[in-house]
Formats: structure tokens, sequence, C-alpha cells
């Protein structure tokens, strides 16, 4: 393998670990993000169950000081019914009771329907309570671990820039610039193996004539379908030699 075939096929290597840096460094913000946009919904979720709860116990309080006011209202009633003078009177007062007395029992159901109400309120809101508390120190450990992980794959991330800056300089001029060219294209890989006779990107045949040179000169050519820059790379069997020794022994 020639030493450009080697050098591009470094600066391909240094190119992917720079994409993946550069994605996992782009999607940590978005993650912080989803996670904290979860958290203020469930934060939103706990206001309105403490608000529905709030709206309950007033209006509560509310019916029972008015029943505590009628209660008072039909002691003095029942009070007054004893200097009733007339028959027309008295009727007059224990409809005034009984009426009273429909009001509060209407006030105690709808007090008891408030109750019925509240309880499950006041369970659902001590359960959110609880797990918005955990749900915000996970939280705060991501968003630390995130920037922790974030702050290493900026370093490393400059590392294998500074790393790459160095194979450019010793790459040929022309090579690197096709290399760029085919890159940006593609968005990714610049470089593919020709050895089977096909391009590993594309996985068009290649013309014998093309595949003739790319073995004969042991040097990057472009695929004449894709345009990646191909190399000649045959896997050597390692075991036909094992196999002749062992037939000669």
């Amino acid at each position: 393998m020639t030493p450009d075939v080697e050098l591009v096929l470094k600066l391909q290597g240094l190119d992917n670990q720079i994409g993946e840096l550069e994605r996992e460094i782009s999607s940590l913000p978005i993650h912080i993000a989803e996670i904290e946009k979860a958290l203020v919904i469930h934060q939103r979720k706990l206001e309105a169950d403490k608000a529905a709860l709030a709206a309950n116990q007033k209006e509560r309080r509310k019916i029972e000081g008015e029943v505590q006011g009628i209660e008072q209202k039909l002691s003095k009633l029942k009070d007054q019914i004893f200097e009733a003078k007339t028959n027309q009177q008295l009727w007059a007062f224990q409809h005034e009771i009984q009426f009273g007395e429909e009001q509060i029992r209407k006030a105690e159901d709808r007090i008891l329907d408030l109750m019925s109400e509240s309880e499950p309120l006041e369970a659902n809101m001590q359960a959110a309570t609880k797990a918005l508390t955990e749900e915000v120190r996970q939280v705060e450990r991501e968003k630390a671990i995130a920037r922790k992980k974030t702050e290493e794959d900026r370093q490393q991330l400059g590392s294998l820039q500074g790393e790459r800056a160095e194979v450019v300089k010793r790459l040929d001029a022309r090579i690197y610039s096709i290399y760029e060219r085919v890159r940006k294209k593609y968005r990714g890989e610049a470089v593919a193996d020709g050895s089977s006779g096909r391009c590993s990107a594309c996985n068009i045949m290649l013309r014998p004539q093309l595949l003739q040179d790319l073995r004969k000169e042991s040097q990057l050519l472009a695929c004449e379908s894709c345009g990646r820059l191909l190399y000649y790379n045959p896997v050597v069997d390692v075991t036909a030699g094992m196999e002749i020794r062992e037939a000669e022994a």
C-alpha cells in the first residue's frame, strides 16, 4: 500500500471519528432540552393539581361558612317560633326553617362531593411531588454528565483535528482536493475499496482496464461511477503458504 493510500485512509478514519464526536457534541444540548421540557410539563401538571386542590378547599370553606351562617339563622328562628301569635306566623317560621334545613342538606352533599374529589387530588399531588423531586435530581445529574462529556469530547476533537492537520500536510494536494470534494458531496465516505472489482461504496463493477490500472499502479484512482477515491488492497490468504509447506513436508 502506497503512502498516499495509507494517508488518505488514515484521514478518512480521522474524519469519521471527528464526525461522530461533532454529532455527539451537538446532540447533547438537544437531549438536555428534551429532559428539561419533560420536567417543565410535569411541573405544570403538579401546579395544575395544586390549583385544583386549592380551589376545592376554597369552595369547601365557603360552603362550610354558609352552612354555619344558616345554622345560626335557624337557631334564632327556632327560638322565635315560640313567639308566633298566629298560625300564619307559625307556618312562616316553619317554612323558613324547612327551607334552611334543605339548604344545609344540599350544602353538606356538595361538601361530601368536594371531599371525594379532593382525595385523589391530594394523593396525585403527593406522588407527583415526590416523583418531581427525584426527576429534578435526575435532570441535574444528566446535565452534569452531559457537560462533562461535552468537555471530554471537545478535548478529543481538538486532538483529532490537530492529528488531521498533520496528515493533510503530508498528503498530496491534488488527492486531498479530490478527497474533500467527494467527502462534502457524500457527507461521509470519500474512499472506497476496489480490490474485489467493485467499488465498495456504490457497488458498481469497475471496468477491467480501471481495475488493471488500480492493481498495477497501487495508487488512488477515481471510481467512474461515484467519483470516490479507489484503492487496491487484496486480502492475503495466509493459509495458502501453510498448505504448500505442509505438502512439502
